[in-house]
């Protein structure tokens, strides 16, 4: 999404011809496959435990640090791959690629003349760095963080799972014109009935 919007921004008028469908194919792929290569190497390490203390999982869906977490094998080779993995795939390259996209995209922003253009250029992108901000942070929070209670890991895993995608639609529906003046007038119509209360 970083790469479209610098592609929108910073060359717009090649936009259709860098954007199409052939190429955003081949990004999905891509993402799918690295997301597939990066799961196989743990996956193998931890189907190899022989000893669980439980087969039950205390989780909302079958995460790997809860399984980690069942094991009585020595999981600390299991625990160093995959905060090498968290830490280099899953957030430091695509964090490291959405901000040099985003260099590109300020400088291209403060290259434009107009104060119009440059609040419009910058709006475009709004949307797409508060969902990575929102991602980012849960992400660092769940698996990079070194003090996790299996409640505070739930409810981080509930967050990154169901809510941020949840929030989604919502965050990138406000930039429509009508769904920001459907807002404004319910956030009126609640001012003015709790006024009247």
């Amino acid at each position: 999404m970083s790469y479209d919007r610098y592609v929108a921004i910073c060359n717009p008028l090649h936009y259709t011809t860098v954007m199409n469908k052939r190429f955003c194919a081949s990004l999905a792929s891509f993402c799918w496959a690295i997301s597939l290569l990066q799961i196989l190497p743990p996956m193998v390490i931890l189907a190899r435990f022989s000893c669980y203390t439980s087969y039950v999982i205390n989780h909302f869906f079958c995460d790997i640090m809860p399984l980690i977490d069942l094991s009585c094998s020595d999981t600390s080779i299991l625990q160093l791959l995959i905060l090498t993995e968290g830490v280099l795939l899953s957030t430091f390259t695509p964090f490291l690629l959405t901000f040099i996209s985003y260099v590109f995209i300020i400088i291209a922003i403060i290259r434009i003349q107009s104060r119009n253009g440059r609040s419009k250029a910058f709006y475009t992108c709004s949307s797409h760095l508060t969902v990575v901000s929102l991602h980012y942070s849960s992400l660092v929070c769940q698996y990079l963080t070194p003090i996790r209670t299996l409640k505070s890991n739930k409810i981080l895993a509930l967050f990154n799972t169901a809510i941020v995608p949840m929030l989604n639609p919502v965050i990138y529906s406000l930039k429509n014109k009508d769904v920001k003046s459907a807002v404004q007038r319910k956030i009126h119509y609640f001012i003015t009935q709790t006024n009247y209360q």
